[in-house]
């Protein structure tokens, strides 16, 4: 399948969940979409190649990261019964529908190694460039999926509750979840990079692109702007903000 197919594939999969979730103004198919989508598209693309055990492992690496991401945020809104990051949109819906766009977009820019290297009509054996990339990944997957359970459960206690998350990973990254992210997308990129070459060299847009929207879009920004207006008069969390690293470590 040629892979601007998979992106419009993408878009009609949040054109037809955008509008259920219009009119229905409902957040639980906004926040489990985005891992849905990736699962679907991953799917398509691998069953409707010939096995490959290359192409398995990344596969899997996909798989394994939509299914978390899509649970994960089911299992969250459950039980916040609304995304305030919605507040104000999901009630319009042309801008509710814009994002659901974006989204679509989103994930298939971010999918684009992952397509590229599914879609080559040749065998591919392991190399040293590949596994160093692949364990990166899933390094990556692990640490996310611990910071998400770490946050998680500290949001749960009430005692927390207005509290900035300071436990586990947390206490050395002050977003260890999207540190993990950007972590998967450029260990899956560094996977598929000794299989590609001309123009699908420029699937390097995948890993940039995810880290220049958690960094200075949507996510980092969003929440540090949050955070930093509701404990601009708390010493303890000026404190953590110097102690710890926005993505990366401080020891």
């Amino acid at each position: 399948m040629e892979v601007f197919n998979y992106l419009l594939i993408s878009l009609g999969i949040q054109i037809v969940l955008g509008t259920i979730a219009i009119v229905r103004k409902t957040d639980i198919l906004t926040d489990i979409s985005y891992g849905l989508t990736f699962l679907l598209l991953i799917s398509l693309a691998f069953w409707s190649e010939i096995f490959d055990p290359v192409k398995m492992v990344l596969y899997i690496l996909v798989a394994l990261w939509a299914l978390r991401i899509a649970g994960y945020l089911f299992i969250r809104i459950l039980k916040t019964k609304r995304d305030k990051r919605f507040d104000g949109i999901r009630e319009n819906p042309v801008k509710f529908m814009s994002f659901w766009l974006l989204q679509g977009v989103t994930v298939w820019v971010v999918l684009l190694p992952s397509i590229v290297l599914i879609d080559l009509d040749y065998s591919l054996s392991f190399n040293a460039i590949s596994i160093i990339g692949i364990i990166f990944a899933f390094v990556g997957l692990i640490i996310e999926g611990i910071a998400d359970m770490q946050k998680f459960r500290f949001k749960s206690l009430k005692e927390n509750e207005g509290r900035w998350v300071d436990v586990g990973l947390w206490r050395f990254s002050r977003h260890p979840n999207y540190l993990g992210e950007i972590m998967v997308w450029v260990g899956a990129f560094i996977f598929v990079l000794p299989f590609i070459n001309g123009i699908s060299i420029f699937s390097i847009i995948s890993p940039l692109f995810i880290y220049y929207l958690l960094t200075h879009v949507s996510g980092i920004p969003t929440l540090e702007k949050k955070y930093d207006e509701r404990f601009k008069d708390n010493k303890e969390y000026q404190e953590y903000k110097k102690r710890t690293g926005r993505l990366l470590f401080k020891f």
